[in-house]
C-alpha cells in the first residue's frame, strides 16, 4: 500500500486542510484500488455508486473525520484510477465485495463500518 498527501483545497472546499486527505493505492491480488483517506479512529469505508468514484463522497469526508473516524473512500474496480479488468464477469458484486474485504485488511482491521450508495450499496 502506498500513500501520498496532497493539497485538499484544490479538490473541494468541503475537504479542507483540517481533514488531511491522503491518497494511496492498495494491491489486492489482480486489482489495484485507488483510494483517499483521512482521519484516525474507527474505520469507515464509503463506496460510491455508478458512474461515480471516490469524489462523490467529498461532502461527507470532513464531517466524518471531525466526528473521530478514519475515512477511506476507494475507487471501486473499473472506476477512475483503480484497475479496469477487461471481462464483464470481473465486475460481479461478490468480486467487488472481496476487494472491499481485502481493503479492510490492508488497513489492519478485521471489520469496518461500510456505507454504500447505488452500486456501492449492493457491495456494502
Amino acid at each position: 500500500m502506498t500513500t501520498t498527501t496532497f493539497d485538499t483545497t484544490a479538490i473541494s472546499p468541503a475537504i479542507d486542510a483540517a481533514s488531511a486527505l491522503r491518497e494511496g493505492y492498495a494491491e489486492l491480488g489482480d486489482v489495484r484500488l485507488h483510494y483517499v483517506e483521512a482521519g484516525d479512529g474507527p474505520l469507515v469505508l464509503l463506496l460510491h455508486g455508478f458512474p461515480e468514484f471516490w469524489y462523490g463522497w467529498r461532502e461527507q469526508i470532513a464531517p466524518l473525520v471531525e466526528a473521530g473516524f478514519r475515512v477511506v473512500a476507494p475507487d471501486l474496480r473499473g472506476y477512475d484510477l483503480s484497475t479496469r479488468p477487461g471481462r464483464f464477469t470481473d465486475y460481479t458484486a461478490d468480486k467487488v465485495a472481496d476487494d472491499i474485504r481485502g481493503l479492510i485488511h490492508e488497513f489492519g482491521a478485521d471489520s469496518a463500518m461500510v456505507v454504500g450508495h447505488d452500486w456501492g450499496g449492493s457491495v456494502a
